[in-house]
């Protein structure tokens, strides 16, 4: 009863086709913002902003990069994590030779450097795909990891072989660094996950989103009507490492504070991937639902045997996670494998037609 749109009346083709069509999606995006941008910082702790909040926006935004890969164009990748990584080191230098730049616009640039190394490395894209495909992602993974431990240039030559992240300001208030609070970083990140969600809806939304999607159901026949799957392929690989790319300059400069390159390794592409298979393949929703849950399952598993008088160990508590997410992906993979975001979709459907129930026919 809550959740229909009788009365709400299009008149115009603008109308139809907007991204928020329903009142009460637009009203609940709207509240969602409000509660991120103003209710968190104001009413939360800063272990909570710094724990929680930040690491699921980096992680969202990695996975909106994946899932525009491989649940929009349907090229399977392995190498998210090494992506981010040429984000984050480009950063790095990008914040090196230019000190006196905003770091904000230097973590927007840095993605331009990982779009060309996603570029270089969906070529073999054009002739192959499925299992073979994910092989030579998972080539570029290593290679890549490679680099960031061999070239010593990338990381300034620096003993510990780490990339550690200098004091910047934004209005005179640190925003990277040591002095940096959580609320400042945290409200940096919002505002540029926002921002990116925003393009990336529109983007999907367009022609470039729909060339795509017709390479993913069927490339043959998307050629056949006119696409070209070279750009089309191409282009995937090149906006989702972008997108990888800048979080993985936002999880360095305003997350992590320092880096070395186990912090883009294998596991950080699997989890991402997790996220998006359980948050659902083709939608952004379930990308912040994904990250949500599989950020927030450990700090659950932790929590509850507390409450019950229990004390789990570190390596137990890393364990039932592994188990619980690995037990949930087999489960989406045969029941549902669209992801939460197809359970909200028909939680939502059920809403518009309540109290009556679906018809048969």
């Amino acid at each position: 009863m809550l959740y229909r749109e009788a009365g709400q009346f299009k008149t115009s083709y603008a109308a139809d086709q907007a991204l928020l069509p329903i009142a009460q999606d637009r009203i609940g995006l709207f509240v969602i913002l409000i509660s991120a941008f103003l209710f968190i910082p104001a009413f939360t702790s800063d272990f909570f902003i710094g724990a929680i909040m930040i690491p699921f926006l980096v992680f969202a935004l990695a996975a909106v990069g994946l899932n525009i890969l491989t649940g929009y164009a349907g090229q399977l990748s392995l190498g998210t994590g090494a992506f981010m990584g040429v984000g984050a080191y480009s950063c790095y230098k990008l914040a090196t030779y230019f000190p006196d730049t905003n770091i904000i616009i230097l973590i927007l640039c840095s993605g331009v450097f990982s779009a060309i190394a996603g570029i270089a490395f969906g070529l073999p894209s054009l002739r192959i795909k499925g299992l073979y495909l994910a092989i030579t992602t998972l080539a570029a993974q290593f290679f890549l990891e490679w680099c960031f431990l061999r070239i010593e240039w990338l990381y300034n030559y620096n003993d510990s072989g780490a990339i550690e992240v200098p004091q910047r300001k934004l209005f005179d208030i640190a925003i990277t660094g040591a002095s940096a609070s959580p609320v400042a970083r945290y409200l940096v990140i919002l505002s540029i996950v926002a921002l990116l969600t925003l393009v990336a809806a529109n983007v999907l939304r367009g022609r470039i989103g729909r060339s795509w999607m017709m390479i993913r159901d069927m490339d043959i026949a998307a050629e056949l009507m006119g696409i070209r799957p070279l750009y089309a392929k191409l282009s995937a690989f090149a906006f989702s490492s972008y997108y990888c790319g800048v979080a993985g300059a936002l999880m360095v400069f305003m997350w992590l504070g320092s880096a070395e390159v186990e912090a883009f390794d294998i596991n950080h592409s699997f989890l991402i991937l997790f996220m998006v298979i359980i948050g659902g393949m083709g939608s952004l929703t379930g990308c912040f639902m994904g990250a949500a849950f599989i950020w927030v399952l450990p700090v659950i598993i932790r929590a509850v045997p507390s409450m019950l008088g229990l004390d789990l160990i570190a390596a137990t508590t890393e364990h039932i996670t592994n188990i619980v997410i690995g037990v949930l992906i087999i489960f989406f993979l045969i029941v549902e494998p669209h992801g939460l975001a197809r359970l909200w979709q028909i939680a939502k459907e059920k809403l518009r037609t309540w109290p009556f129930p679906y018809s048969s026919t």
